[in-house]
């Protein structure tokens, strides 16, 4: 049973966001003359966040801010890094560059074409609002390049999603709400729908969810799998499925170690210990080995059934699969491995 926090947890603040509390302060300083003290905008859900700046600097024509992201209690791998705007009067409207460890698109599927700066439509409609804002109090024109750098971003992009669904270079700048939410499983489902997408656009035929880094490895190896072929399905197998429904790719590989899949097997669509467990009665039932119903964990009773439990799994987790598809145009297939990334059982 998991341990509920003992306290409400903090919420924090998107990447998006802090861009665009920067870039605020930038043109306070570009148009102003000083920067401020701190940044305030207002979030598209009315929240009004405020930061302290922890870099401002300006030049002839052109200055900088930047905001250090705090993302709360959530396990976020860019929290703690610094959001730096730099704006400068530019030829026309709006315009918005990667610096120093902000992405670049290189492939269709997402919200952003390819060749532009990887930062999201809606901190970028934040960022405009802040600029269409101060030139009206400023009396100037809203034509002005951002730049977003986040020094160390490539680095820290390496843990995320990015270069599986073609960001080069570094981070996105990322949000909808401005808000990041301790915990939340949506980011990683919304990640999961992002990488469907771009292997979509890119004429992909056969997908592959996976639970973990062992059963990713394998599964990939069987296959021959690109980078952008994986989605990193983690427990989330039916809002990966549920999407794919909707968005179809012929092929499905799911892959994952047989504990996890077992659940599955027997139902589960959200994979995670706290919200699942295996029923070992009905696995002793299925497999008419009694022995299974005092098993503590499927590795146990892997040790007592032998192969044919893996087999098992394989059949009854590929099974559920084919279910949760339903009628859509995807043919399914179910890689069953242990710890160290061996193969089990297919199905």
């Amino acid at each position: 049973m998991t341990r509920k926090p003992d306290r409400k947890l903090r919420r924090g603040w998107t990447t998006g966001a802090c861009a665009t509390g920067a870039v605020q302060a930038a043109l306070h300083a570009l148009w102003g003359g000083a920067f401020p003290v701190t940044a305030s905008i207002v979030l598209p859900k009315g929240e009004v966040p405020r930061w302290p700046l922890a870099h401002a600097v300006a030049g002839d024509g052109w200055a900088e801010a930047g905001i250090i992201k705090d993302a709360g209690d959530d396990p976020d791998v860019t929290h703690g890094a610094l959001v730096i705007a730099r704006v400068a009067p530019g030829p026309g409207g709006v315009r918005f560059f990667a610096g120093e460890g902000v992405g670049t698109v290189t492939k269709a599927g997402l919200p952003i074409a390819p060749g532009e700066a990887a930062i999201n439509p809606v901190p970028r409609r934040m960022m405009e609002a802040e600029v269409q804002a101060l030139a009206a109090e400023y009396g100037q024109r809203p034509d002005i390049d951002i730049t977003i750098r986040i020094p160390g971003g490539a680095e820290i992009a390496r843990r995320t999603w990015n270069p599986r669904l073609g960001i080069e270079g570094g981070l996105s700048i990322l949000g909808t709400t401005g808000v990041v939410r301790p915990f939340s499983c949506a980011a990683w489902i919304a990640s999961i729908h992002r990488g469907i997408d771009v292997a979509r656009a890119n004429g992909l035929g056969h997908v592959a969810g996976t639970t973990g880094a062992q059963s990713e490895r394998a599964t990939q190896t069987l296959y021959g799998l690109s980078d952008h072929a994986m989605l990193d399905m983690g427990d989330f197998v039916g809002g990966m499925v549920k999407y794919l429904v909707r968005h179809p790719v012929p092929r499905l590989t799911v892959g994952g170690g047989i504990a996890k899949l077992t659940k599955l097997g027997q139902g589960a669509r959200d994979l995670h210990s706290a919200r699942s467990q295996v029923d070992f009665g009905r696995l002793a039932d299925e497999m008419a080995q009694p022995a299974l119903r005092d098993a503590n964990t499927v590795l146990e009773a892997l040790q007592i059934a032998g192969p044919p439990l893996a087999d098992h799994v394989a059949r009854t987790a590929r099974d559920a699969l084919q279910q949760m598809v339903g009628d859509a145009p995807i043919a399914v297939d179910v890689v069953v491995c242990d710890r160290a990334g061996a193969i089990l059982a297919r199905a």
